[in-house]
């Protein structure tokens, strides 16, 4: 079985900071993953420094398979010392894992990570390690299909304290809190942003400390495909289409000339709707034996705004999208469900769009934009022209 890591991670600034005390930083390299959550001394510009520091640091060092022992004592030489406290602090927790979902998990003075198995929370078992006079604890990983991993700094257990919780969120809580929300389609970032609006909603939108949430999660590969605008030469529309559906996952058809051309391939009808859920996105078609069936540039471009809210780290907004139009249901598809995108994109001018304030690059920057977010998405994106 081909698995999938994905990543996804949200911060709280403490009220009244411009900067946020927490950072996370990941790298992928050698079908290894690395990501790092590092949580500075305090709040504002120091606490930024710190946690920015450590987690460069820490994120290279363990990707280029550094002992821990290394790694620990060349951030405490590194780290700038607070005039304040006389002291160089920063709490991190680092997953380095494989795509077979083989590794560990190291922590220092976080919160303890939280495993997600067969849709129940529970403990990682932990050794003690002592290195330069700290005490760093060891985690071994085997993950397994749709299993999750969350890491926070303390700012999620001080969610509601003095406010309507006694003593904050207790990691208890937490635990049910999840058990509760997951569900196995639901992606890590998607998962990460729910819990840190949990938070948030405790501190009644006024953080008093930085909360910040990372999750890291196993899933099944799931490719998509989306053909977007015909070919320059029509003598290539069999060609391409044979391709587009010879591909394995699902399939999606973006604008109304393609459409057309894939359902004479098809030899199937293309029916149109006429519902207009979103007034600012066209209503969608359908075509047997494909997935969605779309406009095109103006719903792509709906989607690219969707792509950006989606990538930030701040919006608490839900990541799933509930409505039914063409967007929506497109950006379900690429940001939550798939794992690996192939666009087929067509060339040609489409001279519907010669009256229109539409030139022929505008799809192609918008099918290069939305290709660049989806790879910081963590997909996997190839683009083929024709």
């Amino acid at each position: 079985m081909d698995l999938y890591l994905e990543t996804g991670y949200t911060s709280l600034h403490k009220y009244g900071e411009e900067l946020c005390g927490d950072k996370v930083e990941y790298i992928e390299k050698d079908d290894c993953f690395t990501l790092v959550l590092a949580d500075g001394l305090g709040s504002g510009v120091k606490a930024n420094i710190l946690a920015t520091l450590t987690s460069k640091i820490l994120c290279s060092m363990m990707s280029n398979n550094i002992s821990i022992e290394e790694c620990v004592e060349t951030i405490i030489q590194s780290l700038p010392v607070c005039k304040v406290r006389g002291i160089a602090y920063s709490t991190f927790s680092v997953i380095h894992i494989n795509n077979k979902g083989e590794g560990y998990l190291i922590e220092f003075d976080n919160p303890q990570a939280i495993y997600y198995h067969n849709g129940q929370c529970m403990d990682l078992q932990r050794t003690a390690l002592e290195i330069s006079g700290k005490k760093v604890y060891r985690s071994a990983l085997q993950l397994h299909e749709n299993d999750l991993v969350v890491l926070m700094s303390d700012g999620a257990l001080h969610a509601g304290v003095g406010k309507i919780m006694n003593f904050g969120w207790q990691r208890d809580d937490i635990m049910k809190h999840l058990n509760r929300i997951v569900k196995p389609d639901l992606s890590a970032r998607c998962i990460a942003c729910s819990l840190a609006a949990a938070c948030n909603d405790l501190y009644f939108d006024k953080p008093g400390d930085d909360t910040t949430i990372a999750a890291v999660k196993i899933r099944r590969k799931n490719p998509v495909s989306i053909m977007v605008g015909p070919p320059v030469n029509k003598e290539q529309d069999t060609v391409c289409v044979s391709r587009f559906m010879s591909r394995e996952g699902k399939k999606i058809v973006c604008g109304g000339t393609t459409s057309q051309i894939v359902a004479r391939h098809l030899n199937k009808s293309l029916k149109a709707s006429f519902e207009f859920p979103d007034k600012e996105v066209p209503p969608t078609g359908h075509i047997d034996g494909i997935d969605l069936v779309t406009e095109g540039v103006l719903t792509l471009r709906k989607l690219l705004a969707l792509s950006e809210k989606y990538l930030s780290t701040v919006d608490l907004s839900p990541k799933k999208q509930n409505k039914p139009d063409g967007a929506s249901l497109l950006a379900n598809m690429l940001f939550e469900e798939a794992t690996h995108v192939h666009f087929f994109v067509g060339q040609s001018v489409n001279p519907a769009h010669q009256d229109l304030p539409i030139d022929s690059t505008m799809k192609l920057k918008l099918v290069e934009s939305l290709a660049r977010n989806l790879r910081k998405m963590g997909k996997g994106v190839e683009v083929e022209y024709y």
